[in-house]
């Protein structure tokens, strides 16, 4: 089949580099379209797709994946098909759907930090909305974060085969994830997330490892890992982690 081809917005980590480390991991070929051309290009590329008629199945919004014939949208769905096909999944169906749900949950953080900084509505601008906020982010500080770190702790600690993997021995697209999302909550709130991993050693040490990773490192250490910005879903606000 056709080289992979990734579609999200732009200049932004967001959404789409849970995908692109999967990506990077299997150490697959794939077309990145939000680095070609401008960004204005690159905005029009995926606008067309996303309007394009002649697709029976369309993605609501960015990430989505072409593979042939084949567009899938939602991070948790990609990562799904890719999983399966690269190695990245168990190969029991019970691993694949366990997998699938901590990835899931992982998605349910990444909402919620998003909504830390647009706890009113994405189509208001941050300045609009500090005040709610700044109530939001501190829930997800004392509470939520600490919660969801937790848990993550607590599959490290009982998986069965352990070597500091949430699923099998194995790396999965789960850890991958999971090491975005610390990454992420660092940049957003250095100051909380210091204090949450000294709670949750086996979730550092998890992100620690995955950074590490040969294919990972490099990538991280190349041009095609976008920085961290106050356009995406993680973005750093002072006033947010006192």
């Amino acid at each position: 089949m056709a080289a992979y081809e990734l579609h999200y917005w732009p200049g932004l980590q967001g959404r789409g580099e849970f995908v692109r480390l999967a990506l990077e991991e299997a150490g697959v070929a794939y077309r990145d379209v939000a680095k070609e051309g401008s960004e204005g290009q690159a905005a029009g590329t995926i606008a067309a797709g996303l309007g394009a008629k002649d697709i029976a199945t369309p993605p609501y919004a960015p990430p989505f994946l072409k593979h042939g014939k084949r567009i899938i949208g939602q991070t948790a769905a990609i990562l799904l098909y890719l999983g399966e096909r690269h190695g990245l999944a168990p190969k029991s169906e019970a691993g694949r759907l366990w997998t699938h749900q901590v990835q899931l949950t992982i998605a349910d953080v990444v909402t919620e930090v998003h909504d830390t900084h647009h706890p009113v509505a994405s189509a208001l601008y941050y300045e609009d909305q500090k005040a709610e906020a700044r109530r939001r982010a501190e829930d997800f500080r004392q509470n939520r974060m600490r919660g969801f770190l937790a848990w993550f702790e607590t599959i490290l600690d009982r998986n069965p085969k352990g070597r500091g993997h949430l699923i099998g021995a194995r790396v999965t697209y789960a850890e991958l994830s999971l090491f975005q999302l610390v990454a992420g909550l660092t940049y957003a709130f250095p100051k909380a997330t210091r204090r949450a991993l000294k709670r949750t050693p086996k979730v550092a040490a998890l992100a620690e490892a995955v950074a590490a990773r040969p294919r990972i490192a490099a990538y991280l250490a190349s041009e095609r890992r976008i920085p961290f910005n106050e356009y995406g879903i993680f973005r750093r606000y002072p006033e947010l982690d006192p």
